[in-house]
């Protein structure tokens, strides 16, 4: 079954219908091109509907249109012919340039140069006159001059399409480096967020687990004594955490921010929380300064192992240990592994998580888990070791 003809569109439509009243009634006026034609006058008709039907056909098969046209002009050489028929013919040969298949635009133009050039040359050489070049530039009018219209049109269109993807593309790679940077501020703040508070939450629920457990005034008091002290020290936390969401500078970090300068600080909070760490800081006292970046990295992977240490760790030793081997900052935190008693604080695994997005951001290595060590009462102890590049551009850094 033949697949039907699609169907014409309402501006083909229109100009079928003007061009077809225009045919009709210059024919009614007597109005015609030619002289002495082997046709009668009434066979004008037959070419004007035709080139009619085929501009119905002038977007959706304009090469087929063009092609038969093309039979339809010829035919109406023989016929006194009509003004309406060759004009509707140019408008095809526009259209099939306009419309048709990328080759058809490329090779109608140079047809028609072609055959405008031919007809002007074999007339010439048949009249033998200079009226013949009038036959050249009417050939020209018909066929090259709405084709260069059609190509130039086309370049237009295409252009202008062209501009209109690549500002689609533009505003889709925006949207994609608006969304990544959003993505990325949020992660940055949920580890903000995590490493400021998450320590002091954690040392005011073990505590105050302790006091609602333990009867004692004396207990109590200590607890609450703690508790109090994670309190302020969560809340100057915060305090700083706002302050960065509010601040519109477009730094990164506020000039606040803690650097390892502060870890002596930090280990005596820990200490107070109640765990039993030593800090073991082989950096060189006058080397070289840290990037702020470095420093903040390894401030708070510190931080979140001690806390996680206050959380899951057995009883016994916690011991912090930095070096400085060339290229590198070098992070080990080492706890007591098993089962621990009395309460404890539940975790979610997002410092780790923190942990490793910190190192990877500063193009280091991060690594958490058991490890075998016979000295250790459980004969195993949680290790968390990173390695933060001080100078990215050294790839021979040794841990």
């Amino acid at each position: 079954m033949p697949l039907p003809l699609p169907r014409p569109d309402v501006v083909d439509v229109r100009i079928a219908a003007a061009s077809l009243v225009a045919g009709i009634t210059l024919w009614s006026l007597g109005l015609h091109m030619q002289m002495d034609r082997p046709l009668g006058y009434g066979w004008t008709l037959v070419p004007l509907f035709v080139m009619t039907g085929l501009e119905l056909l002038r977007r959706t098969a304009p090469q087929t249109a063009l092609a038969c046209g093309t039979l339809a002009l010829i035919a109406d050489q023989f016929t006194p012919g009509n003004l309406a028929t060759v004009v509707m013919f140019t408008d095809l040969v526009y259209a099939a340039v306009l419309y048709g298949t990328p080759t058809a635009a490329r090779r109608i133009p140079i047809t028609t140069g072609l055959i405008t050039v031919a007809m002007t040359i074999g007339f010439l050489a048949w009249f033998r006159e200079a009226e013949a070049l009038l036959v050249g530039a009417v050939t020209a009018l018909v066929s090259f001059a709405p084709a260069t219209t059609g190509v130039l049109v086309r370049s237009h269109r295409e252009a202008a399409e062209m501009a209109r993807l690549r500002a689609e593309q533009t505003a889709l790679l925006a949207e994609m480096d608006r969304t990544q940077a959003v993505t990325a501020e949020r992660a940055r703040m949920a580890r903000e967020l995590h490493d400021m508070v998450a320590n002091h939450l954690s040392a005011i629920a073990i505590h105050s687990t302790a006091a609602l457990s333990l009867d004692d005034p004396r207990t109590t008091r200590d607890a609450l004594t703690v508790i109090r002290e994670n309190s302020v020290e969560g809340l100057a936390e915060m305090r700083r955490l706002i302050g960065i969401l509010r601040d519109s500078s477009g730094d990164l970090e506020p000039a606040a921010a803690p650097t390892l300068d502060g870890l002596g600080s930090l280990v005596e909070s820990a200490r107070a929380n109640g765990l039993d760490v030593t800090l073991d800081d082989a950096r060189a006292p006058d080397g070289e300064a840290l990037p702020a970046p470095v420093g903040l990295a390894a401030y708070r992977i510190v931080q979140e192992s001690l806390t996680n240490a206050l959380k899951h760790a057995a009883p016994g030793r916690v011991t912090v240990a930095l070096s400085r081997p060339r290229g590198a900052l070098c992070v080990l935190v080492t706890s007591p592994y098993g089962d621990t008693p009395g309460p404890r604080a539940p975790g979610s695994g997002a410092g780790l998580v923190g942990m490793q997005e910190r190192a990877a951001l500063l193009g280091g290595t991060f690594a958490a888990g058991p490890e075998a060590d016979p000295d250790a009462p459980a004969g195993k102890v949680w290790r968390v070791a990173a390695r933060l590049p001080v100078d990215p551009a050294d790839q021979e850094v040794t841990e």
